[in-house]
């Protein structure tokens, strides 16, 4: 008979087994029964299968769909993504190796219709195009694994979320729907369009600079992290024509604008190409004094729509993304009858002349800075010291992760640690909402009471508003202190909104975690998480 332990070539199979002081395990060899003279009967068929089978253990390929909903312009793209459960992890959890864009819509100019007074987005348009969209990629809805919804401007407004979200109804359980304000959308923007990935590449500041329809966000980064965002009511579409170039949208910015430079805007008059050219110009001395100096000048910071940057450091590239970023890099050259096109060249003429004194850099992806969707199927258990004061408030859907910049070394000061939390809720546009969120909290140094503390204080004082309303406070952390860290907050600090403390998690910003009910005996809880991918760095392929 064969001598199984030469067998070096044959297929294995892991298996786990649970043992006093953990998880273990160990491969086993897959044979089949052997004759007499040695020859296994498995046939190499078999072997393939099983060898198949393993391999699938440890990868997966999703099929995933971004899909962005803007005041102007809306979009979607098809992505396969192929996980790759970690090396040496026990645990259910994958990791993104490789991601390939497999379809990508034409830009839609947000369709609107007029309600009464209101005008609103259409639904039925917008569905529309999102069913042709399908069609065209040769997707079926059955086919897509996860996805992510993407809702920014006016898209926000209660009436077109919901219309919106009723679209992706039957998606709901696998799909994350985001909400993104001003902040969020300068941050989402950053790292859609490259310029995140690029400033870690070089190790320099970058801001980033998004011009939509209406509005435009900066990003200022430094090696590869966000350090501030703001936003500022100038965009391409603020100003619109109809087809005999006659105004058909004066937005109020536009108007405002308007009035300082003495001249008079009204729906249905033609608007010269000298006034169009000198409104251009102010807009683009807006951005200009936002590039040097963090802020518009004095007269213009009516059209602040967030705090102004504050430059801690001077960015030494300026990259450019949304709608006008085509213009300015060349890749479109086509009039929609609105700014647009103007303004990149205004843009284009005041870098060149020295007016902006620092230089353009291309990050890749420009109105398509967005999510080509989540990455599902990262599963993880957490530890079992965890802390549930109300497990009735379980199962808790589509939480975004925030993790709050503080420094936990050394002294902990309760105030900083406040601001620390305050500044994330401020990042995802979440300052003043109801919705759960949680908080990552990656631990550092030894667990002592004088400073789990510290921590627990400034946590509770920075969701002050959260707790007045009775809103469950989540807390996701990397180390062994789920149970103390939430008696703490629960107890010794008497807040009287559920508590959820949970520990031996790995998470990041930018991820959406299900909380699941918890599973008793071994007091553990599951959690989904569902990670946005951003198109930066995707290879197109034809499909």
């Amino acid at each position: 008979m064969t001598d199984q332990t030469d067998r070096t070539d044959a297929p294995r199979l892991r298996h786990l087994h649970a043992g006093s002081d953990g998880w273990h395990s160990h491969d086993e060899e897959v044979y089949g029964h052997l004759h007499d003279d040695g020859a296994d009967v498995m046939a190499p068929e078999d072997i393939a299968a099983i060898q198949e089978r393993v391999w699938k253990l440890d990868h997966l390929d999703l099929t995933t769909v971004g899909v962005d909903v803007g005041s102007s312009t809306s979009h979607l793209m098809f992505a396969r993504l192929r996980l790759e459960r970690l090396e040496g992890s026990l645990s259910s959890r994958f990791v993104v190796v490789d991601r390939e864009l497999l379809w990508r819509s034409p830009i839609l100019l947000t369709p609107y219709l007029t309600d009464g007074s209101e005008e609103r987005i259409d639904a039925g348009a917008l569905g529309e195009f999102v069913r042709e969209a399908y069609r065209a990629a040769g997707i079926e809805r059955s086919d897509v694994d996860s996805g992510a919804v993407i809702l920014t401007g006016e898209a926000l407004r209660r009436t077109n979320a919901r219309a919106i979200a009723e679209l992706f109804a039957d998606e709901a359980g696998k799909f994350v729907c985001a909400s993104a304000g001003h902040n969020l959308e300068a941050l989402m923007s950053a790292y859609g369009s490259g310029a995140v990935e690029l400033s870690r590449t070089l190790g320099q500041p970058i801001l980033n600079v998004d011009i939509g329809g209406g509005t435009t966000k900066l990003a200022l980064i430094d090696k590869g992290e966000v350090l501030q965002t703001a936003a500022v009511a100038i965009g391409g579409r603020l100003l619109a024509r109809d087809e005999r170039g006659r105004l058909a949208r004066v937005e109020p910015p536009a108007r405002r604008i308007a009035e300082r430079l003495v001249m008079e805007l009204r729906i249905g008059d033609e608007l010269p190409s000298d006034d169009e050219r000198r409104i251009v110009e102010r807009f683009v001395e807006v951005l200009a004094a936002f590039v040097l100096e963090g802020s518009p000048p004095p007269e213009d910071q009516d059209l602040l729509l967030t705090e102004p940057l504050h430059l801690t450091v001077v960015p030494r590239a300026l990259t450019f993304s949304g709608g006008v970023s085509e213009y300015v890099y060349g890749r479109e050259i086509a009039d929609y009858g609105d700014l647009g096109r103007a303004l990149a060249d205004e843009l284009t003429r005041a870098v060149s002349s020295g007016r902006i004194s620092v230089p353009v850099v291309d990050p890749g992806q420009g109105i398509r800075a967005t999510v080509i969707g989540a990455s599902q199927f990262s599963v993880q258990v957490s530890g079992n010291t965890i802390a549930v004061s109300d497990a009735a408030v379980l199962p808790l859907r589509n939480l975004p992760v925030l993790f709050p910049r503080w420094d936990l070394e050394g002294d902990i000061d309760p105030d900083a640690v406040a601001a620390a939390v305050r500044s994330a809720l401020d990042r995802f546009d979440v300052s003043n909402g109801h919705d759960p969120i949680a908080l990552g909290l990656r631990w550092l140094g030894v667990p002592f009471y004088s400073r789990l503390r510290p921590v627990a204080e400034g946590l509770v004082q920075g969701l002050h508003h959260r707790i007045e309303h009775g809103v469950p406070i989540v807390v996701l952390i990397d180390g062994d202190i789920g149970k103390t860290f939430g008696e703490i907050i629960k107890h010794d600090l008497t807040v009287e909104s559920p508590v959820l403390s949970i520990d031996g998690l790995e998470l990041n910003e930018f991820d959406y975690v299900d909380v699941g009910e918890v599973i008793m005996p071994t007091n553990v809880v599951p959690i989904v998480i569902k990670s946005l991918l951003f198109t930066s760095g995707v290879q197109a392929t034809s499909r």
